[in-house]
């Protein structure tokens, strides 16, 4: 006998959603996480009253008032609005790209003279072979150069000539001076931190933390009638075909003895030298006003077997590999797989919330929506 009626694997967004789902209905739970925290990349630990994004920046946004609702079971929203600058050598720009970001550049006031400046500078390629020649025939040289090509090519560990146009299929320009990163209706983030979510996500069920489920799966997978799965694809299936392949990144977190470290939540460092992508200062997301602060530093990496995968590599030999374990994953009975890793997807919040209420209607009949 089964002494659990579902198995969740992870306890990130996607596998509390599930979970939360399952209870609501009056399922029995278990979750097993392998680390020693719930919340996969939406951890954060408290620091002198300051909420640290352990993982990186997480800001909650959509334009579906029903995933905002859902969401604010479990939360009340602040209104922080992502307003990144862009520091490149020491010269600072708002972005996204508008029209600060384009007075700071050419000194130009109006659209006219920033849609002027941006012609003259484009260098027209009809078809364009790598990222370099695509985004030169749609921004011109001094965009390209100061806000796109060194961050790029830290976050993806190659020079853009030898990255695929797709990474970037279109820059959005706004015409108009707003530094809102977001177009969504609904953006925020949760007072009081992202476990703190979490935790209510999965209240009524059991937790074991630092537990592998694939160092035990068999004896795992016997306490439970069905099993829903978010870990990596390809290391379910011991990487038949191979690893699927990511990015990785690296955080360097530090307590500083200063109320205020850079004045803006987030600030990209868009130059090649400097190693690090950006700097997430954690308390202006929540507006604090605690004497001291924390920083993160946020260093991209080259991803193997055994560090944490974070973007998929989703070119056309990744996507096939995938298709191969898709196959594999589709012939489980018991198992079910989904979540940014069990898919390979590069998922926002926002699409992991979506995609765990449609799956679970999918696979147990729920209504999607509680």
């Amino acid at each position: 006998m089964s002494s659990y009626d579902l198995l969740v694997v992870g306890s990130g967004l996607f596998g509390a959603i599930i979970a939360h789902e399952a209870r609501a209905e009056g399922k029995t739970v278990l979750v097993v996480e392998k680390r020693d925290h719930i919340g996969g990349n939406c951890y954060t630990e408290e620091v002198d009253g300051i909420h640290v994004h352990k993982y990186g920046a997480h800001i909650f946004r959509t334009s579906d008032k029903s995933i905002w609702e859902y969401v604010e079971q479990f939360c009340e929203f602040n209104n922080f609005v992502n307003s990144p600058v862009a520091n490149y050598k020491g010269e600072l720009y708002n972005m996204p790209f508008n029209m600060n970001t384009f007075h700071a550049l050419w000194g130009v006031v109006t659209p006219d003279e920033a849609r002027a400046k941006i012609e003259e500078q484009r260098v027209a390629c009809e078809n364009p072979r790598n990222l370099e020649e695509h985004v030169l025939s749609l921004v011109g040289r001094d965009v390209y150069e100061k806000l796109v090509k060194g961050y790029t090519e830290k976050q993806w560990g190659k020079p853009c000539t030898e990255l695929p146009p797709s990474i970037m299929r279109r820059i959005p320009l706004r015409m108009i001076y707003d530094n809102n990163y977001f177009n969504d209706r609904y953006q925020g983030i949760p007072i009081g931190g992202y476990t703190a979510v979490l935790e209510k996500m999965l209240e009524g069920c059991e937790v074991r933390l630092s537990t592998d489920y694939l160092a035990d799966k068999e004896a795992l997978d016997a306490l439970a009638s069905q099993v829903v799965y978010t870990g990596t694809l390809d290391s379910y299936f011991d990487y038949r075909f191979g690893p699927l392949e990511y990015r990785s990144l690296r955080f360097e977190h530090e307590r500083l003895d200063v109320e205020n470290y850079q004045g803006v939540a987030v600030m990209n460092f868009n130059d090649r030298e400097t190693p690090y992508t950006r700097i997430i200062e954690h308390k202006h997301f929540e507006f604090g006003t605690q004497p001291t602060t924390v920083i993160s530093r946020e260093y991209p990496q080259e991803w193997t077997v055994g560090i944490e995968p974070f973007y998929p590599m989703e070119d056309a030999e990744n996507r096939a590999r995938f298709e191969r374990y898709r196959e594999l994953a589709e012939g489980e009975e018991k198992v079910r797989f989904g979540g940014r890793l069990g898919e390979y997807r590069y998922y926002d919040m926002q699409d992991t919330v979506k995609s765990a209420l449609a799956k679970y209607a999918a696979w147990f009949g729920g209504n999607g929506v509680r």
